[in-house]
């Protein structure tokens, strides 16, 4: 066991070896909703829907990390952080929610990691965040947490669209 202790302020400190890291969702900060093939998600839908959000705002802008990633990987470095954790927008990979992968989206992200790499920040991708495709492409939105909810969602599909852990 690790016995921290105070700094002359009553600050304890971090223990040697902490590494200081970010976390976002695709949704929250990637923007570019319909660019490069991007298919819509279930976030897309709900927020476009007249009084679901307040002042009727989307994530079709959002930070617009998807064009300005090489800056947000600076920023990052600059403040010394040494990881980062992001999602995935699957709709992003699979703009119709089964079938064919949309290779400039798997770019997107291989790019994302390069220029995270090339600063020394290691990345965490985070597979799920419930940015599933609509209900128009055939399948459900996603309506609860647990896993009989996720089984049904289409990211739980592999790259060529076959169930990957269904029933």
């Amino acid at each position: 066991m690790t016995t921290a202790v105070p700094s002359t302020d009553g600050a304890l400190p971090f223990p040697d070896g902490f590494t200081w890291g970010a976390a976002t969702a695709a949704y929250q900060i990637e923007g570019a909703a319909d660019a490069d093939g991007k298919g819509p998600s279930v976030w897309d839908t709900f927020s476009h829907t007249p009084g679901k959000v307040r002042g009727g705002d989307t994530g079709d802008i959002a930070c617009n990390a998807y064009h300005r990633y090489p800056e947000d990987a600076g920023l990052m470095a600059s403040l010394g952080l040494g990881a980062y954790r992001f999602s995935v927008s699957w709709p992003r990979i699979q703009p119709d929610g089964r079938g064919a992968v949309n290779q400039r989206g798997l770019d997107y992200y291989r790019a994302l990691l390069d220029e995270l790499a090339g600063r020394g920040i290691a990345a965490t991708a985070t597979l799920y965040h419930r940015p599933s495709r609509t209900k128009a492409a055939g399948h459900s939105a996603p309506r609860r947490s647990g896993s009989r909810s996720t089984r049904r969602s289409s990211p739980r599909r592999s790259a060529t669209g076959s169930p990957a852990g269904s029933r």
